[in-house]
Order: structure tokens, then sequence, then C-alpha cells
């Protein structure tokens, strides 16, 4: 005779909760459009920025946009292309996106979270950070593109340089 062991269906934390309690603790502006979406505003050094984050929990994935509050220029998007890729071929976490239809630069990662859906504070404080210190260091590099007609490996070399040292 076997034993069944009826284990109780685990919970599930949205974690766009969570996310939202670090949101307001930072005082951003937030909109929880679904219990599965939210946009922020955060304003930048160089820009603002808009995040969009989406929970999948059919996937057990945290979806998340920081788009840079600019329009690029029409003709001028493909010039950003391989700075785009310069900038990726540097980074362990997330990537840059170029969105052609809508003429938007973003910054997009995912997070597959377990079964819960439970998100460490530590995890959220980092994704933000990590997000906000990539699209600040590229911001640069993107006006030097579009608008003082550098190529990308001098845009790139000019204001994506990893310090070294102390000055």
């Amino acid at each position: 005779m076997g034993l069944l062991i009826e284990l109780a269906e685990p919970s599930v934390i949205n974690p766009l909760d969570t996310i939202e309690e670090f949101v307001d603790a930072n005082e951003w502006p937030v909109e929880r459009s679904t219990e599965e979406e939210m946009t922020v505003g955060v304003s930048g050094k160089w820009c603002d920025f808009h995040l969009w984050i989406s929970w999948r929990p059919e996937i057990n994935a945290l979806h998340f946009a920081c788009v840079f509050d600019m329009k690029l220029p029409e003709g001028r998007q493909k010039a950003l292309h391989p700075l785009v890729i310069l900038a990726n071929e540097r980074m362990t976490i997330g990537h840059f996106d170029l969105w052609r239809d809508e003429g938007l630069l973003l910054f997009r990662h995912a997070l597959l979270l377990g079964a819960d859906g439970e998100i460490d504070p530590n995890q959220i404080e980092a994704l933000f950070e990590i997000a906000f210190s990539e699209c600040e260091r590229i911001y640069p590099a993107i006006q030097y593109v579009l608008w003082g007609g550098k190529s990308a490996e001098d845009a790139a070399e000019a204001a994506m340089m990893d310090c070294v040292g102390e000055a």
C-alpha cells in the first residue's frame, strides 16, 4: 500500500507587489494597469526613463524594460545599430534593443523566478541599479552618434570607457 501525501498548493506571490513597495519607497510615480503589469517613471541624470514591468505567472518570468524618454530620429536609427551591438557585447545582464516602429531605445531583462513567484528585495534593487547605470552609461554615446556624427566605435570609446584606478 502506497502512502499518498497531499501537498498544499504553493501560495504564489505576485512579484509586482514587492516591486511596487520598492518603487513607492523611492517615491517614483507608478501605475498598475493590471495585476500583471506596471509602469514607473524615473528621472535620470541625462533623461527620464519609463519602466514597463510585467509578470508572466504561466512561466514564472518577470519582464523588465527601461525605455529612454526620447524619440529616435527616423533617418538616424540605423546609425545606432553598431553602438547597441558594442554595448551589448560589454554587458553580462540584460541587453539594449531598438524598436524601429516606435523609434525607441530600451534596456531589457527577464528574471525567472521560483514557482512561488517570490522576488528578493536585493534582486529588485540590483535590477533597477543595473538598468539605470547601463542606460546612463550609453546615453552620451547615443548623443555622439545621433547628433555629433561620430561612429559607434568612437562614441563608445569616448562615452562608455570603464574607469580604472583612482583619480
